[in-house]
């Protein structure tokens, strides 16, 4: 399979929370070249079935599924996110060295959860 015929990965975020959506809006300029399905959960209604039931589930943390068709979530999913992106490939190599990505997966589900917390006292949705 050559380059250009690459499945394209995709991407499943919520745009209801300001953060993620200026995130996401960020990372869609920088792999503008790229080959993503941007999948919106908050006004794309019954996307997130594609990676779960579970809305609320999908809200809190960032979605992707990978070329194999795997869903990563969290960090896992940055990493597929980096891996197809040109200039941050590095990040995706970064995070993949022994000791680092379990630290990572830690400190991003506590992020995730307090800013899903804060999103739902703020009732972006």
């Amino acid at each position: 399979m050559e380059a250009n015929d690459k499945k394209p990965i995709k991407v499943y975020y919520n745009s209801a929370c300001p953060l993620c959506r200026a995130g996401i809006n960020r990372q869609k300029t920088k792999m503008a070249d790229c080959q993503v399905d941007w999948n919106d959960v908050h006004t794309q209604t019954g996307i997130h079935r594609e990676v779960s039931p579970d809305l609320e589930f999908v809200r809190k943390k960032i979605h992707a599924i990978n070329e194999k068709g795997e869903i990563k979530i969290g960090i896992e999913a940055f990493e597929v996110i980096w891996k197809n992106s040109p200039n941050e490939r590095w990040k995706a190599k970064l995070i993949s060295l022994p000791g680092i990505k379990p630290m990572l997966i830690l400190l991003y589900d506590i992020f995730a959860g307090l800013l899903y917390k804060w999103n739902r006292w703020k009732r972006h949705w």
